[in-house]
């Protein structure tokens, strides 16, 4: 079965490991490679200096899916080929076995509910055409829609998001942490590890008081917390 990874670029791979620590992500074990988890996500931080952040999708042979995708600018590289979704997503198609193991699926960083990544799309019928020939599926909603998710039998999910849908900052790809009534203390959790927040969100609040944040990591890798 093919595995989904999500990579993150670095300038400096000691301040990477020291933020996905700090929020309670634990590095999994991987020789040569820095790839850690809430539970849920699975996030591998690129050294290279030629890498971008985007999926990583590990199977053995991605000619099949090469033949269908040949309307997009194929690049063919040492694990594989790399290309880019119709948003500008990095799609990196690894011909190897993913070799790391979560033990335990359930959320156990400072973050709180892992709901997948978020993405804002200038079209969802060309990204649901692209991410099909990937093997994903409608999960929620459609391209009619203001929002539609996609899910990979791998359990890799992906919500698309029209234009002027969402009044914050967004960065394509985003991960996305819904913690309901208990956001205020994910927040608050994370102030006091003293990690930088990009943008606090006060729009849905009818209070204006600060409900829902964003923060990225070293590579500019962008999380949402929010209350939904």
């Amino acid at each position: 079965m093919t595995q989904i990874s999500i990579q993150t670029t670095t300038p400096s791979i000691a301040k990477s490991t020291q933020f996905y620590e700090t929020l309670g992500f634990q590095k999994i074990p991987s020789e040569g490679r820095s790839i850690f988890t809430d539970g849920m996500a699975i996030i591998e931080i690129n050294t290279d200096r030629f890498a971008r952040s985007g999926f990583r999708l590990y199977k053995k042979s991605w000619s099949e899916e090469i033949s269908f995708l040949q309307q997009n600018s194929i690049i063919e590289y040492s694990e594989g080929y790399m290309t880019t979704d119709p948003n500008g997503v990095w799609i990196y198609l690894i011909e190897s076995e993913f070799m790391g193991e979560v033990s335990e699926r359930k959320n156990f960083s400072k973050l709180g509910n892992y709901s997948g990544i978020s993405i804002e799309t200038i079209s969802m019928v060309r990204s649901l055409d692209f991410y099909q020939v990937l093997g994903f599926s409608v999960a929620a909603g459609s391209t009619d829609s203001p929002w539609m998710t996609l899910s990979h039998p791998s359990g890799f999910g992906i919500s698309f998001m029209k234009p002027q849908s969402c009044p914050h900052l967004f960065f394509n790809p985003s991960l996305t942490y819904f913690n309901g009534t208990s956001n205020p203390s994910v927040i608050q959790s994370i102030r006091n590890e003293d990690i930088p927040i990009t943008e606090e969100i006060t729009y849905f609040n009818k209070d204006g008081e600060v409900d829902n944040i964003i923060i990225r990591d070293p590579g500019g890798l962008g999380f949402f917390i929010f209350n939904d």
